[in-house]
């Protein structure tokens, strides 16, 4: 395939074929219709076909109602949809063929093949795979260089996000042509590498990993994990709740074959959990019942007990001093006492303010009692939900004291069992760390990365951009404190993470590289 101007062909795309019209084929249609394509419906079975068609116009309606789309330009997707009776024939006028066929390896090589036989040579080739190496599906093509990967996220027509994935003989100019066509439909392009879970899923292990790995360890409970992951991190839904809503036949899978794809690297292992889960049917919503039960498809969560507002409590606080003033405010607000005393008072229950360790390690290095001490997680600033760590060692008198005083302030409480880092960190620091290890392996770039996870992901920022906000060097002192807590390799901090830290370099920049030092135009002896 000659090398083509990436921006002309994007522009110069008139007609697009989209094979196989289930939930992915209808949406990539949509999207394409609505941007002023020609799109050809293909599929094996015509009357799928037409009820793709009538799916499409009933969408399009629907963004009528709602105020999204025009009546006129509505009307002018559904009449740019054209049935194709063959998935491989009549294809002279297409620019773009996308096949949204199932995950078979085997069906995409065979379809694939056929369809090089019938395209001609200016057409190209994309496949919306989510788990199937774009290099294996073009490995029995005569012409590689035309095909790639182009994944779209269901539903296609609202998640703005679609993952480039060039083949390992993908033609150089294409990966930037089908980005430049990605922003025509309107929607944002990532590149992602072709390497297991490509750049998304990869990314989303640090999340969903870390909270099974809490579940496993009986740190704490799926609602109370979900709870803290959207209170204090600002997700809009939590691990658990994004797990039910995926399937756990789903997730279990990716989680399995992201880890062995990656040759059982520590920081993508899963614990035995979903498995056995599995095993037993909890798939989630699908099944009625998952990490939590649903009815008539409505999650049910379960109650927890509120701890009940006390302050008749004397606390002393050990934490870092920013963090110290911003638990003192709202616990004096509420009519607490808290003392100023140089040690804690006899009579005062002691709250710590850990970052990258337990509560009971925080007493005990401070030399304060461990049987009145609780641990308060500092991440989330306590503004929102507070964490409180209970160890073995504490007094439940005193604890209840101390989960009272907090109670006061008028923010809910989770009560969780003490770990080598409070939960939110726990959380954060796995998604920070598998985000710096993508970039460190040159696997995307960091601005993708943090494109991929916002929009991909929904998180609230970029994992780059979130590791820079909360600061490098205490990202490294939470992995360090786990890695040495736990001596699991899981918790090594990526070197993109440690040498930024140390340099004071942003998360979301490469700096310089070696190219950078070669000047244009001299050769290098």
């Amino acid at each position: 395939m000659s090398t083509t101007d990436p921006r002309a062909w994007a522009e110069g795309v008139r007609t697009a074929r989209v094979i196989g019209t289930g939930v992915m084929g209808r949406g990539i249609a949509q999207l394409m219709a609505t941007a002023g394509l020609t799109v050809e419906l293909a599929d094996t079975r015509a009357d799928a076909i037409a009820e793709a068609r009538d799916h499409i116009e009933r969408m399009l309606r629907r963004a009528v109602d709602k105020g999204r789309l025009s009546a006129e330009r509505a009307a002018s997707a559904v009449a740019a949809l054209r049935p194709v009776g063959d998935p491989v024939g009549g294809l002279d006028e297409c620019d773009l063929v996308i096949e949204a066929v199932r995950e078979d390896l085997d069906v995409k090589r065979e379809l694939f093949a056929a369809l090089e036989r019938a395209c001609p040579p200016r057409t190209v080739l994309a496949t919306n795979t989510s788990s199937l190496s774009v290099t294996a599906i073009a490995s029995g093509l005569r012409a590689p260089e035309r095909f790639l990967g182009l994944h779209f996220f269901n539903p296609a027509p609202l998640m703005r996000l679609v993952e480039v994935v060039p083949g390992a003989r993908t033609a150089a100019w294409l990966p930037e042509a089908a980005a430049a066509l990605v922003r025509r439909l309107g929607h944002e392009p990532v590149r992602a590498p072709d390497t297991p879970g490509f750049l998304v899923n990869h990314a989303g292990r640090g999340l969903g990993t870390e909270a099974l790995h809490l579940l496993a360890e009986g740190v704490a409970e799926p609602v109370d994990i979900d709870r803290i992951a959207r209170d204090v991190l600002g997700l809009r839904m939590g691990p658990f709740e994004l797990f039910d809503l995926t399937g756990l036949d789903v997730s279990h899978h990716v989680l399995e074959t992201i880890w062995t794809g990656f040759h059982g690297e520590p920081r993508l292992r899963p614990p035995t959990v979903t498995g056995a889960r599995l095993a037993a049917g909890l798939l989630g919503r699908k099944s009625g019942e998952g990490f939590y039960r649903y009815v008539d498809g409505v999650r049910q969560e379960p109650a927890r007990p509120s701890p009940r507002p006390r302050t008749d409590v004397t606390v002393w606080i050990s934490a870092h001093p920013a963090d110290r003033e911003r638990l003192l405010a709202p616990l004096r607000a509420a009519g607490v006492t808290v003392s100023d005393a140089a040690a804690p008072p006899n009579d005062a229950v002691v709250l710590v303010a850990p970052y990258g360790c337990s509560a009971a390690v925080a007493a005990l290095e401070a030399g304060l009692p461990p049987q009145r001490t609780v641990g308060v997680d500092p991440l989330g600033g306590f503004g929102g939900r507070l964490t409180v760590g209970v160890h073995p060692a504490l007094d439940p008198e005193a604890g209840r004291a101390a989960v009272g005083a907090l109670a006061a302030t008028g923010r809910p409480v989770t009560v969780v069992r003490d770990g080598p880092a409070p939960v939110a960190q726990r959380l954060l620091a796995s998604i920070v760390n598998v985000a710096c290890s993508i970039a460190e392996l040159r696997l995307a770039a960091p601005a993708d990365i943090d494109t991929g996870a916002r929009l991909g992901l929904g998180y609230p920022r970029g994992p780059l951009e979130w590791g820079d906000a909360v600061g490098a060097e205490r990202m490294l002192t939470i992995l360090r404190g786990l890695h040495e807590a736990t001596g699991d390799p899981r918790y090594r901090p990526s070197p993109w993470l440690a040498e930024r830290a140390a340099l004071g370099l942003p998360l979301t920049e490469t700096g310089t590289l070696p190219a950078d030092l070669l000047t244009p135009g001299r050769e290098t002896p």
